[in-house]
């Protein structure tokens, strides 16, 4: 069953969802309902011509830090210098590159103004937080994403030039912020990297941990 949502600020229980993890459907992107939603692990996720989708899959495909591996090419990279990264500095950027960055099997984008919108948003109120990869001056990739407590929900990642989305998510584990990184949705590359499947439970106990 997928449930309707109206103006009410609430969500059904995520273990309700169907099989594909869709949960409900309407409501809108106030910062309200989306930090609601990443709190008990439900994000959007939709196409220009849809109704906003609410999703919560029944595993989740993750990376835990301390999980994280590096092969020696790339970290002959980090060594070089080559990139310099930054937080924060160039969200609205960010968003905009991942928004135009192909997808293997997408036509368009999911990133649809109204979702840069919102995220934009939660940006500026310090919900949302951005890792920007560049080289001699210009951004050439990077991640944004949604912090709940220890978590850090990944939403997106872009990489104009070869390693510059590792060299973010790799940041991004070793800044020691985080607990657990979500990756939502299953890749070889992250898998290649540590990135695993857990169970809903697993993954909700770390969402729920307070931060410290």
């Amino acid at each position: 069953m997928i449930f309707r949502l109206d103006e009410r600020l609430l969500f059904p229980n995520p273990a309700l969802a169907e099989d594909d993890g869709l949960l409900a459907i309407g409501g809108d992107l106030s910062t309200e309902r989306l930090m609601l939603a990443y709190q008990n692990g439900i994000f959007p996720w939709y196409s220009e011509d849809e109704p906003i989708l609410w999703f919560s899959p029944h595993e989740r495909f993750v990376l835990y830090p301390d999980e994280l591996k590096v092969s020696k090419s790339m970290q002959r990279v980090l060594k070089s210098g080559r990139f310099s990264i930054t937080i924060n500095k160039a969200f609205e950027a960010v968003i905009a590159a991942c928004s135009k960055a192909p997808r293997p099997g997408q036509d368009g984008t999911w990133i649809t103004a109204d979702m840069q919108a919102a995220y934009i948003t939660l940006n500026k109120k310090g919900y949302a937080h951005s890792v920007e990869v560049w080289e001699n001056g210009e951004l050439v990739g990077g991640l944004y994403g949604v912090q709940v407590n220890n978590v850090f929900c990944g939403e997106s990642m872009f990489s104009k030039v070869s390693n510059a989305s590792k060299t973010a998510l790799i940041y991004l584990c070793k800044s020691g912020k985080y607990n657990l990184i979500d990756c939502q949705v299953h890749t070889p590359h992250l898998e290649s990297m540590g990135a695993r499947i857990v169970s809903r439970s697993e993954y909700t106990s770390v969402l729920e941990s307070p931060s410290v």
